[in-house]
This record gives structure tokens, sequence and C-alpha cells, in this order.
């Protein structure tokens, strides 16, 4: 051996939504638009993924679907998997690729979220991850007459965490002897209960599922704001986040970083993962020439009423011409839903003072930023932004599917790995080690 430290390489995460489509067109013709219900689809794309060495596949998913005949018309909300199914499937069709899904703790019991992450743990070898969410809404579907208000849902998602990760550590990994000769199924001084008693949750134990591979499945956690980075750099080891300056992602992962160094964690426990959604040619030509097929099979109102509605501006983007200024209310109430994506899109607008045509063809509807490029250009941006303090990789949001995801993985995956910045073959099987992570030990039994 060399001593020589090994270099610091790009994570990549996917991003889907489970939904029929990838992207911002379900129009475009080289999408997919029956995924929802035919699952080879979603095999197929974590099969490519896989053979391109992403570190994982990630599901973002809500609790809700519009009713408003507009969006139900144009708009391929639903129907969507529920991801922990579907990530089952994926988990018997794949082999080392992580499997991450969204599940929230506003609209959950952490007793069932345990048993259901320690089970697919088992089911993938030790690739599951939870995307740790509080929801943007859904409260009206459980028993509630509005969402939860956003302080008290991160109140909850801190305890409900803590719950669930006490249930992993209730069995030791050896806990079950199973040994037929003498009898004995399992060793009762291996087992800790929970009793848990706490502000939101009152939850005995133990968990009825073994303790997870990976001690815990990876927690990724998508927010931003203020309690989302609270919560992040006290829990989260996967951040997916939304930048569209880098100045603002380099602020951003320095104040996690620091807010986690505070709390005893190591920057090297965290991994941020900016979204980014690429369209890519093999010359600028070709790039722009795909980038303008995408925006003719993009419906505009679609777009538009979607940023209006996820950042909560105040005002209806789909009535105002696309020559007219983008102008904000002087004040704007701040939202009870997506806290993180309205500052973003408000700062960005007030700043830039865009045209209509110019928000709707630099932001992807779930406002995260788009490349449109050569596969050396978009790796200058990765390599650029990763080197930079900015990024420790990103979360990929295709442009299309499998065309846009075929381009990623033939084109700057390649690319990536030509430079020493990507991996060219897994080296571990569990999500952990594909994230340089150590196995969490129990807490009862080192």
């Amino acid at each position: 051996m060399s001593g020589v430290p090994a270099r610091r390489q790009l994570k990549l995460g996917a991003y889907f939504t489970g939904s029929a489509v990838q992207g911002d067109s379900w129009r475009h013709p080289a999408s997919d638009i029956d995924a929802a219900w035919n699952v080879q689809r979603y095999v197929s794309y974590a099969r490519k993924l896989e053979a391109a060495c992403f570190d994982a596949l990630f599901f973002y998913d809500n609790v809700f679907a519009a009713a408003d005949p507009a969006t139900v018309a144009q708009s391929p909300q639903a129907p969507r998997w529920e991801p922990m199914v579907l990530l089952s499937a994926l988990a018997m069709a794949t082999e080392r690729i992580g499997l991450v899904g969204s599940v929230s703790t506003s609209y959950s019991e952490p007793y069932n979220v345990a048993r259901a992450f320690a089970s697919l743990d088992h089911l993938s070898g030790g690739r599951a991850g939870w995307n740790v969410v509080t929801s943007t809404g859904g409260g009206e579907n459980f028993n509630l007459d509005a969402h939860r208000d956003h302080g008290a849902r991160y109140e909850r998602a801190h305890e409900f965490v803590d719950v669930v990760t006490g249930l992993w550590d209730s069995w030791a990994d050896d806990a079950f002897v199973t040994d037929k000769a003498s009898g004995r199924w399992a060793n009762p001084d291996k087992l800790r209960v929970l009793n848990h008693r706490g502000q939101h949750f009152q939850v005995r134990g133990p968990l009825n599922a073994p303790r997870p591979l990976q001690g815990w499945p990876v927690i990724s956690q998508a927010g931003a704001s203020e309690d989302g980075k609270a919560l992040a750099a006290r829990v989260g080891e996967m951040l997916y986040t939304a930048a569209q300056d880098i100045d603002e992602a380099r602020a951003f992962y320095a104040d996690v970083k620091q807010r986690a160094a505070a709390l005893g964690r190591g920057p090297e426990q965290i991994h941020i993962l900016p979204g980014v959604m690429p369209v890519i040619g093999r010359s600028q030509a070709e790039a722009d020439d795909k980038w303008g097929e995408l925006l003719q099979a993009r419906d505009a109102d679609v777009v538009l009423r979607a940023l209006s509605s996820y950042a909560s501006l105040g005002i209806d983007l789909t009535r105002l011409a696309l020559d007219a200024r983008v102008e904000l209310p002087d004040e704007i109430p701040l939202t009870n839903s997506h806290q993180s994506r309205q500052k973003l899109l408000v700062d960005w607008i007030r700043k830039e003072r865009p045209t209509v045509q110019q928000l709707y063809t630099r932001w992807s509807a779930g406002g995260h930023r788009m490349l449109v490029g050569t596969p050396q250009a978009i790796a200058d941006d990765f390599e650029h932004w990763f080197s930079t303090g900015a990024a420790d990789g990103f979360n990929v949001m295709f442009s299309s599917t499998p065309g846009g995801l075929d381009d990623f993985t033939q084109l700057v995956v390649p690319e990536l790995q030509r430079r020493g910045l990507f991996r060219r073959a897994y080296e571990g099987r569990t999500l952990r080690e594909h994230l340089g992570l150590a196995r969490v030990p129990n807490r009862h039994f080192r």
C-alpha cells in the first residue's frame, strides 16, 4: 500500500417521483408514460443506473393529490407508486445500488416506519435509505382539517427519528440464536425494550424485526429552512437540496456542516447533493436543440402553475404574458408548506427581475437548476461545484426517461470517470459502504 489517501469522489443520486414520467414534460417523445403502473420501467431505469455505478436512486413522495380540474387534466401528479412497495420490487431486481424512499414523519407512525425500513434493508442486502420528510401537505387525508404547522412538524420529526432509531436498536445483531438442537430461538439478554414516552409518541417496543444490516438504514433529508437545517445537522447523512447559485450553495454547505460539527459530527458524515436537471448533447448545438425540443413538449401553464403553488408566490404566473416582468407582492406570507423553496425562488426573482419566459426556461417545475451542454461542460460544472465547497455530489433529475437517463449514463458518467471524479466499479455492497459511512453500532450492545 502506498499510504496515499484515495481521491475524494462525487456521490450521485438519481431522483424519481414514482409518477408516470420523469422531468417536466410527459409529452416529450423520449418520455415513458406508463411507469406509474408498469414496474418494468423502473426496473430498467434502476439496472441502467446500477450499471453506471450510481450511489442510490431516490423516490420523492407526497401523501396528497391535486383535485383542481386544470392540474388533473394536464399534470401527471397522480397516480404514483407507494415508495416502499416499489423499492421492495427494485431490491429484488438489483444488487448494488442504494434504495432511498421518502416517508413522512407527519403522517406516519414510527413503529411502522422502523419495521418497513428494517425489512427493506434485509431484503436489499443493506441498501436501504430513509428520506425523512415532514410533507408539504396532506393533513386532510389523515383526520385533520389542514396541514400540520411547520414548526410542529419539525418538533414531531425530531422525536419521530429518535423513536425509529431506538426501535432499530431493539435487538443485538446476534440476538437470534435459532438453535434447533437446544430449542433456543433468541437470547433475551440481547433485547432492549424502548419504553418511549414523549410529547408526540408513546411506543413501548421492541421492534418485531431483526436489526437492519447497516445498523441503521442511511438517513437522508431534504429540508433547507431553518428547521430543516437543524434536523439535517442532527440526523441527516445524505442531504438533498435545491440551489441555483454556487455562492448560495457554498453558504448552505458550510452552514449545515458547521451546525453538525457543533453537535459532535464530522463533515464526512454528511453528504450534500444539490438537485440538477441536465440536458445533454454531444455538441452544444445538439444540447440546445434537445432543450428546444423539451420546451416545445413542455406545457408552460403546468410548469408556471407548479412554481406558483410549490413556492407559494402569492401570484398566478399563468395569468402573465411570457414577456412580462415577474412582479412579486411587497410582502409574501411565509408558507406553511415548502419554506426553503419559497425563499429560493423569491430571492432569485427579486435579484434577477426576470420575465416570465426567463423564469420558465431557467427553472424546472420543482425549482431545481437546469444545465444545457456537452458532457464535458456538465462535468466541468459538477467538478467546479464539487471542488469549491458547494456540493459532495448531485441528485440528478433526468429531463426524460429513458432518453435523458441514457444521455447521462452513457455520456456524462464516462467523462466523470475519465477525470477520476466518479467510481468505475462498486467497492462495497451496502449503501453505507458506497457513501463511506460507518455501520451504526447498537447503543446497547457494543
